[in-house]
């Protein structure tokens, strides 16, 4: 299980504090929240060569030293790297990788990529290994497809995500791992994805396209203190891993126009921190999956304890933070706490459909902020994408137990939708303390379908008449008669 310690220290980047500090501080309830993100910026001084919008934020600051975290320390150009942005460096970070994979008995070895711009194809990890980035060091992956080796699809998926058949490859690849750490000085793995995503716009590519970071069938993972961005697909893929940290990582792309760009996609993993990160991507920020349809039914490993917690997020396209669609593994046991969702489509979100089996439950939100979000909170049962005609459309997903606590938001323009139907109604649904500040004046703006649940406390604005109210005691207030009605009538 992962820990769930107190809140670590937040680790952000390119935020106005304008857009941090919402409007409603004057209410006594979100009086924690702003001192919490004060105390996120304030942590984020030191961070060196921030950006936003092309200037300069912070300074920068000395090159720090780079430590040694393992027996053994190598460097790149031992193995003949060069760091000029134009000399392909996969031989060196293969020799490298050999060279290291030799010490994993002995405590495992640490390859030091200093500053530069080490251009490269797709090269694999090995367990036992502290892939360091230096300050200014920037992994740069070749946009050239031709380099990018061709794997089977995933089995929890059956089919390559975007076209039938193999799928590309990752930039940095690991399989059946143990003991693997990328850390750095806020060093820079890039995708250069421009190009993967105007041949996707273009119906160019014979296969799906590959992730920037994946590691699958491993344990005892830890990624902190880099920068992603720019990745052709999915930017960071743990797939079927457990005991994972990622903690103090940004992640970056293009809000429009970087198709499919999700930061961290969790795909049947345990046992997962995802801590003190900034996100902003052209999907969602964070989207948890456990295989698709029949094929996900079928290879059975769910996620589960999951921890998100003290993340900036921003997703002007999808969401967030969303559960699915891809879910038929299950999904279960995930906290997402303290989070700042700015300038976004959607705030949190699960979505699934008829066909996908599995479920959703105890899912927990707490502390939660909206800042300029068109919807907050979605539920969505008819997301109906499939991966073939071989899918069974009787394998219901079952979405119950979930609950928002702390709920708080200014510039919102429907803060909760949750559209149940008669075959995937949503039970045991919890809302308590919410406040969010509208910026559109429609009727029914908390709206709500085939749901169960209930408020306790003061809710705002006023709630669907589907769910039950209690008082701030926990005492029946008024039971509702009307849990299958529907006031949804249009759409996000």
């Amino acid at each position: 299980m992962v820990e769930t310690s107190t809140l670590g220290r937040f680790h952000h980047q390119r935020l106005d504090f304008k857009r941090c500090v919402p409007a409603f501080i004057t209410s006594h309830k979100t009086l924690f929240m702003v001192l919490w993100i004060a105390a996120f910026l304030s942590v984020f001084i030191w961070q060196r060569n921030m950006v936003v919008g092309g200037f300069m934020v912070f300074g920068r600051v000395p090159v720090r030293p780079i430590p040694n975290m393992r027996p053994v320390v190598f460097n790149l150009t031992d193995f003949g790297g060069v760091g000029d942005g134009v000399t392909l460096n996969t031989e060196a970070f293969e020799r490298a990788v050999s060279a290291i994979s030799k010490f994993g008995k002995k405590g495992g070895a640490q390859l030091n990529v200093p500053p530069g711009r080490w251009l490269t194809a797709p090269f694999n990890l090995t367990s036992h290994i502290t892939l360091f980035l230096a300050q200014d060091a920037v992994i740069l992956a070749i946009d050239d497809e031709k380099y990018w080796p061709l794997m089977p699809p995933l089995p929890s998926y059956g089919y390559g995500r975007e076209r039938p058949g193999p799928r590309y490859g990752s930039l940095i690849h690991g399989q059946n791992l143990k003991d693997v750490v990328i850390t750095g000085h806020n060093g820079t793995i890039n995708g250069q994805g421009q190009a993967w995503w105007k041949k996707f716009r273009q119906k160019r590519l014979n296969y799906t396209r590959g992730p920037l970071l994946q590691i699958m069938w491993s344990s005892d993972i830890v990624i902190t203190d880099i920068t992603l961005r720019d990745s052709p697909f999915w930017t960071l893929h743990p797939y079927d891993c457990k005991n994972l940290t990622i903690k103090g990582v940004t992640i970056l792309a293009p809000v429009f126009e970087a198709p499919n760009t999700d930061g961290i996609d969790p795909d049947s993993c345990e046992d997962m921190l995802i801590e003190d990160c900034y996100i902003s991507v052209g999907d969602d920020a964070i989207a948890i999956k456990s295989g698709w349809d029949q094929y996900g039914i079928a290879y059975g490993r769910p996620s589960m304890n999951i921890m998100i917690r003290n993340l900036v997020v921003r997703s002007m396209v999808s969401a967030g933070i969303s559960i699915g669609s891809e879910m038929s593994g299950g999904i279960s046991n995930v906290t997402v706490e303290n989070l700042l969702v700015w300038d976004s489509r959607r705030g949190v979100r699960i979505k699934t459909a008829p066909g996908r089996g599995g479920y959703v439950r105890q899912i927990t939100y707490r502390n939660i902020t909206f800042e300029n979000v068109r919807v907050g909170i979605v539920m969505k049962t008819d997301y109906n994408e499939h991966p073939d005609d071989g899918y069974d459309p009787t394998a219901l997903p079952v979405i119950r137990d979930i609950s928002f606590t702390n709920v708080y938001g200014h510039g919102v323009r429907v803060p909760v939708r949750i559209h149940g139907s008669e075959e995937i109604p949503v039970r045991n649904v919890t809302f308590r303390d919410m406040s969010v500040g509208l910026t559109y004046k429609k009727k029914h703006i908390f709206q709500c379908a085939f749901v169960h649940g209930r408020v306790i406390g003061t809710i705002f604005p006023s709630p669907c008449e589907n769910l039950d109210r209690y008082n701030e005691q926990g005492q029946l207030v008024k039971h509702s008669m009307s849990q299958n009605v529907t006031d949804i009538d249009y759409d996000f």
